[in-house]
């Protein structure tokens, strides 16, 4: 198994320094790359809150993305492909909105391809309910599961 090579103190002070400035004064590099990590497992099995829930829970990719610009070089090409995958695997398991472009927050642009529900519950234009304000009806690449 190959080892992360060590950070000197002064990376680690300019990690700290980056977090506190990008995200907040509870999080860590390691929190915010292992939140980001777990909103992807829930996605990719099947997300079962609504819009304004993901939009909230994509918080940890917004403060990675304000964070990432501050870090040592060498921290973020250590920890680039951790990021690379976590973002792959989002792309992988939602579907963009219709006539977006991807770029900038990307990550709050994206519907996932599994969404989850309870039997019975009213759908309006294919969406279940907490995604009925999206302003557009449910691509067919959206599966809606009871």
């Amino acid at each position: 198994m190959e080892r992360t090579p060590l950070l000197t103190a002064e990376e680690y002070d300019a990690v700290r320094t980056a977090v506190l400035a990008g995200a907040d004064g509870r999080s860590t590099l390691n929190s915010l790359l292992a939140g980001w990590d777990d909103l992807v497992s829930d996605v990719e099995e099947g997300y079962g809150w609504s819009r304004p829930e993901l939009s909230n829970d994509l918080w940890c990719r917004g403060a990675l993305a304000r964070v990432w610009p501050r870090l040592p070089e060498r921290v973020r090409a250590l920890r680039q492909p951790e990021l690379d995958a976590c973002d792959d695997r989002f792309r992988a398991a939602t579907v963009p909105w219709p006539d977006r472009a991807e770029g900038g927050r990307w990550w709050d642009r994206r519907i996932p391809r599994r969404l989850e529900t309870e039997a019975g519950q009213p759908r309006r234009q294919g969406w279940p309910m907490g995604w009925d304000m999206m302003p557009f009806p449910k691509p067919d690449e959206v599966d809606v599961v009871e």
